[in-house]
């Protein structure tokens, strides 16, 4: 992503399911729903620290279907 962003002070590495997140270091976003090759047990564990952005709508497990290479569209929802 074309944006660049300052860590935030209350970034965490360990994350809820389903938030989405901005990678500061690698300028996109994290959009975690599950363990990760760096967690330990069931957590969403990061690389690094992440910013808060927002959460899903609905079960974050859906996104155990997207395959590497598929689009997804991120956008604000209607409150």
């Amino acid at each position: 992503m074309p944006v660049s962003a300052a860590l935030e002070p209350d970034a965490q590495q360990v994350v809820p399911p389903g938030t989405i997140r901005f990678w500061v270091q690698g300028k996109s976003l994290a959009i975690p729903f599950g363990p990760t090759p760096v967690s330990r047990s069931n957590e969403c564990r990061l690389v690094t620290k992440v910013n808060l952005l927002g959460k899903l709508e609905g079960d974050p497990r859906v996104l155990k279907s997207v395959r590497d290479g598929d689009d997804i569209r991120v956008g604000l929802a209607n409150e």
